[in-house]
């Protein structure tokens, strides 16, 4: 899945998108709110994690410019206010979670990947198909019941793919969902990754090229 961190406390935005990439999620940060509306503008998120106290351009008016363009994209937003009053009033502007600060980084994943599971249309928790078990939470892999070792860049195009639900994926969707913003769009790195997946998934070939439209798991 793909992430926008938006945080102006640079050191906890870092460690948040550090942490992010270790459980093989695509991170862009950003450390100002005029930042933040210039990435959404472009890309397609599907979680943003929005700290609400920003300089300039608050969190609230970014969360109402996401609502705003519906979609699926879905916003958890990060305050240290601990009063009900300001969630309610962080909610009741189309957040659909809030975590206050301090916060443990296991709820903080978990929360991310229950907001991506209520994307339309909704996936189950753990994927199956073809043979392939994936559990996002657990970053376990197995096919035909037997574990799967795994590069974070492998999991992440094979949970895209799986997601999927056997449609076809092209290579530019894979790059905008498994790889950040700093990804070079004219190398082979999909090629190149789904190719070592294929490796590691083993016989027969469980991804299969379209021709004209990218990959999907047979």
């Amino acid at each position: 899945m793909r992430v926008l961190v938006v945080e102006d406390e640079q050191l906890l935005a870092d460690a948040i998108a550090r942490g992010l990439r270790r459980e093989s999620m695509a991170v862009d940060v950003a450390y100002e709110g005029v930042e933040a509306g210039e990435r959404i503008g472009v890309n397609e998120y599907d979680v943003i994690v929005l700290d609400r106290d920003l300089p300039g351009v608050s969190g609230d008016e970014l969360c109402r410019q996401v609502v705003g363009q519906g979609g699926a994209t879905r916003v958890l937003m990060l305050t240290a206010a601990a009063e009900v009053a300001d969630r309610v009033a962080g909610l009741s502007l189309g957040a659909d979670d809030y975590l206050g600060k301090p916060f443990a980084f296991a709820e903080l994943v978990a929360r991310v990947r229950a907001l991506a599971r209520r994307a339309v249309p909704a996936v189950p928790p753990v994927l199956e198909r073809a043979g392939i078990c994936l559990d996002p939470a657990r970053r376990e892999v197995a096919r035909d019941g037997r574990p799967v070792a795994l590069s974070p860049k492998e999991f992440a195009v094979l949970e895209v793919l799986m997601r999927a639900g056997g449609a076809a994926v092209s290579a530019e969707q894979l790059l905008e969902k498994a790889w950040d913003e700093n990804a070079d769009p004219f190398t082979n790195v999909v090629r190149v990754t789904v190719m070592t997946l294929r490796r590691r998934l083993g016989e027969p070939p469980v991804i299969l090229t379209v021709p004209g439209a990218g990959y999907r798991i047979g």
